[in-house]
């Protein structure tokens, strides 16, 4: 079984190490599960934030891969604003935005939609050549029920494979391809489709540029194949990273409110949103930070 498939004869094959216990100074971090995820609690974020905050919300990120952040009132504006205190706007080579704000992705879906974002285990926009670092999503309306969006440790599915799996990853690449992903995807939007889509190839094992940690680096929405391998061997262990990546072990599950927000670091983690709410109405926005390249 999946759920026990980790598990060897001394306990289970992935074990959480310690982890910095410096105590936050100007936030309040409460940890979702030992592996990733955590709310963060006692900050406003329409408010302006010290050095300090902003350096321990990039800590909390880098500890815990995704952030939540409960009961905010954020114009547009407050919005783009907190996205570029982390780098620069990633605009979404294929989405639809709000009008006259390229850099504020729309993430809807109701009675009339015929698909929800990130249905599928993903890591956003990994098609392209220098995908984005992170991405921070606020939803203002949501059902009462369902909607929840599932988080997986990159790190942890990477520490969890044997030691003969890592040699025979490392210094491999995939494709990554946004032909498939995105190519009418919209139109029902009113979103015209471009000439081409990004594509590109990065390492199957990813070092994070802040962390220095490794990381697996495929996903189901947009990695094709593995490059310099047989077709079938990319297939099989393709499917073998995606059945062992989406582990439950690996994961925390956000159940949203109306006014949360989720930040969470595309470099080491992947995410799936849960579409079991029709015909009911989920609506809000996301702001995404530019990355660098893979490495």
């Amino acid at each position: 079984m999946q759920s026990t498939s980790l598990r060897g004869n001394r306990g289970p094959r992935y074990k959480q190490g310690a982890r910095d216990a410096t105590p936050y100074e100007s936030i309040v971090v409460r940890k979702l599960t030992p592996i990733i995820g955590a709310e963060i609690d006692g900050i406003d974020l329409a408010q302006p934030l010290s050095n300090r905050t902003q350096d321990e919300i990039h800590r909390a990120l880098a500890e815990n891969l995704v952030i939540f952040f409960r009961d905010q009132t954020l114009t547009p504006d407050q919005h783009v604003a907190f996205g570029r205190r982390f780098g620069d706007l990633h605009v979404h080579p294929a989405a639809p935005h709000e009008a006259g704000r390229p850099e504020l992705m729309i993430v809807a879906a109701d009675e009339n939609s015929t698909r929800a974002n990130g249905e599928g285990w993903h890591t956003d926009v990994s098609c392209e050549a220098e995908p984005p670092m992170g991405s921070i999503l606020y939803i203002k309306e949501c059902p009462d029920e369902g909607g929840d969006t599932l988080f997986a440790s990159m790190y942890a599915a990477y520490e969890a494979l044997s030691d003969r799996m890592k040699a025979y990853l490392e210094g491999l690449t995939a494709v990554h391809d946004g032909e498939h992903v995105y190519r009418g995807t919209y139109a029902n939007l009113g979103v015209a489709d471009k000439p081409a889509y990004p594509r590109a190839e990065h390492p199957v094992v990813r070092t994070h540029p802040v962390t220095g940690r490794k990381g697996l680096y495929v996903n189901r929405g947009f990695t094709v194949r593995i490059n310099g391998i047989p077709r079938d061997e990319s297939d099989g262990i393709l499917r073998y990273l995606y059945e062992h990546m989406e582990n439950p072990l690996f994961q925390c599950r956000f159940r949203w409110r109306p006014n949360s927000i989720a930040f969470w670091d595309n470099r080491c983690a992947q995410h799936r949103a849960m579409w079991d709410y029709w015909p009911h109405r989920r609506y809000g926005n996301r702001v995404t930070v530019a990355g660098n390249k893979p490495y």
